[in-house]
């Protein structure tokens, strides 16, 4: 199946086409496709951001869209930066300064109490305004200092508490390496995003079945 992958980010475009295309999907990004729309996300969770993106770029591809909006959540903060994560720090995107935010926001935390989740809530809509909605969520900590390159947005912070190994399967993140020091493989398996799609990717053939009735 084509389907538009509804995102801005270069970042969450190379994890969804790398992943997607692991499923057998081909994947057009925005700039392939020549749209260019940044709709407004507006939604009080993860799940309606989702929904919203998914519908206004459906409308614009003609094509099956994959949209996914996604967050850190952090106990200590009472669940923030959440559905503010990407604009934490006030502009839309700064990945430097929403990290230096949240590190100084955790800055007397200790590390018993830095406990965190990634989320993404995923949404394939269909043109004629049928849609999917899932998740998928990713436990660990948040740092309290940036290590890695291989990532994007929180990545460097974030200490997920299992890796994913060759083969499939995870194990414990006993090395405490961020979301940005692991390979693709092993963050895909244990990642948020990777969680989400999994999910949808198990939901997509029921759904398709029942759009064709």
């Amino acid at each position: 199946m084509t389907v538009c992958a509804a995102t801005n980010n270069p970042g969450k475009l190379r994890e969804l086409r790398r992943i997607l295309q692991r499923m057998g999907h081909t994947v057009k990004s925005l700039r392939e496709l020549g749209i260019d729309l940044d709709p407004a996300e507006t939604g009080a969770t993860f799940a309606e951001n989702a929904q919203l993106k998914a519908a206004a770029f459906c409308a614009a591809s003609g094509l099956p869209t994959v949209a996914d909006d996604s967050g850190l959540c952090v106990e200590a903060l009472d669940g923030a930066p959440g559905v503010y994560s990407a604009r934490y720090a006030g502009r839309h995107g700064d990945d430097d300064a929403n990290n230096q935010k949240l590190l100084a926001q955790m800055a007397d935390v200790p590390a018993k109490d830095r406990a965190a989740k990634f989320v993404s809530a995923v949404c394939f809509r269909l043109p004629g305004d049928r849609s999917l909605t899932v998740t998928g969520e990713c436990p660990g900590t948040v740092a309290f200092g940036l290590t890695g390159t291989n990532g994007f947005g929180y990545d460097p912070l974030f200490v997920p508490d299992a890796v994913g190994v060759p083969g499939g399967g995870t194990v414990p993140n006993t090395q405490r390496r961020s979301y940005a020091e692991l390979a693709d493989g092993e963050k895909d398996a244990i990642s948020h995003r990777g969680r989400a799609l999994a999910a949808l990717a198990a939901q997509l053939p029921a759904f398709l079945s029942q759009s064709e009735m």
